[in-house]
């Protein structure tokens, strides 16, 4: 594996999730323990994108927000893992505070997990972060999580006064800050982009456990290195191309995880897709939203047109987009299984303005038809090559 840098800062490993089921008497594993090779968590996530009326009008964001506790809602009913909200501040996308809109979702909610997806702490305060989500955790009774990263776009570096310059040492920093603050413990940290730290306590701390975070990556060795370097679960985003070219980076991270003395984590990916009856009915149902989206952010950064040749082969067994029907979605997770090992995979089940009612449609199929269809054929798989 490449050379691994040294880590500036290291959180107690308390709460952290070993591999390995606990010896008697020891603690249960965490939420983000490996999950063994017969088994995928699944969930979703969305940036509350914005909708449009029959008449072209969008949807307004207050509209965008109240659809979304009720996706959410329904993600809880038909008994998916986890539910995460992305920031952003751009008038396409609903989301700006993840928090408050998970605290929300936590009183309405009963089971599921609720983070962040991403949280962009580059331009956050990482205490105010941590007591956000330590308050989120306390409503939710334990069921908080965040996911921490540079995010995709960079409005919020102008809107908050911070300079696109500091882009990497912002967020290293801030990160390295965080992970002192997650150990809850009194702080002692210094550096160059805020004012020293000596001995200060953070409140209020979480119950029974450090709060799970996620490190988001979108697919450099450096990115997988920082996040193994602090013990943290993995998450990449795999929006484009073909799922099993991020193989490499999976088996970096569990080599570096190694070399760094931490208990296995969990690794996980992030794709776009769309759940319904059939495969034509899906891909028509999304094909328009999917370009409009696609191409409206590849104007903005230099990318050519998008087409439907583009979206068929995303659409492919080997792409990255998750559309069709349930046994086609579910046959592709667990290709996504078998190639990179994940433990977790989240589907973003918004583009652009896809309607909620499909939103909702493609919810309910995801977690009553495409989860019991994975875990069949992971039983299948596990059966027919039994660990030897």
């Amino acid at each position: 594996m490449q050379n691994t840098p040294e880590v500036p800062s290291r959180s107690s490993a308390v709460g952290s999730s070993a591999a390995s089921p606990p010896a008697a008497g020891q603690p249960a594993p965490g939420p983000t323990a490996p999950v063994g090779a017969g088994r995928v968590l699944l969930g979703l996530n969305t940036f509350g994108d914005v909708g449009v009326f029959p008449d072209g009008h969008a949807v307004p964001h207050a509209q965008v927000l109240r659809q979304l506790l009720e996706q959410a809602e329904l993600a809880d009913e038909v008994g998916l893992h986890a539910f995460g909200v992305g920031e952003h501040h751009r008038g396409d996308f609903a989301v700006s505070a993840p928090e408050v809109f998970l605290a929300a979702a936590a009183a309405r909610t009963r089971n599921i997990r609720l983070g962040s997806a991403v949280t962009v702490l580059s331009s956050d305060d990482p205490i105010r972060v941590f007591q956000r989500f330590s308050t989120v955790d306390a409503i939710a009774n334990g069921r908080a999580e965040v996911m921490l990263g540079r995010g995709s776009f960079i409005e919020s570096f102008a809107l908050f006064g911070l300079d696109l310059a500091d882009y990497e040492i912002l967020f290293e920093e801030k990160l390295a800050l965080f992970d002192q603050v997650r150990a809850q413990r009194p702080v002692h940290w210094e550096g160059r982009t805020r004012p020293a730290i000596s001995g200060l306590s953070v409140y209020p701390p979480l119950e029974h456990h450090l709060l799970p975070t996620w490190i988001g990556v979108g697919g450099t060795p450096e990115s997988v290195l920082r996040c193994a370097g602090l013990g943290y679960p993995i998450i990449f985003a795999i929006i484009g191309g073909q799922p099993r070219s991020f193989a490499p980076l999976a088996g970096l991270y569990r080599e570096a995880m190694a070399q760094y003395g931490h208990p296995l984590q969990q690794l996980a990916t992030h794709s776009p897709g769309h759940v319904a009856a059939t495969d034509e009915e899906a891909r028509e149902e999304l094909f328009p939203h999917w370009l409009g989206m696609r191409n409206r952010i590849g104007a903005e950064r230099g990318w050519g047109p998008g087409s439907r040749a583009e979206f068929e082969a995303l659409c492919a067994p080997e792409g990255a987009l998750y559309v069709g029907s349930p046994d086609t979605v579910a046959a592709k997770i667990v290709l996504l299984k078998k190639n990179l090992g994940v433990d977790r995979f989240d589907l973003k089940y918004s583009s652009g303005t896809l309607p909620h009612p499909a939103m909702m449609r493609s919810i309910e199929l995801f977690g009553t038809e495409v989860a019991p269809r994975v875990a069949a054929l992971l039983t299948a798989a596990s059966s027919a090559n039994p660990v030897k």
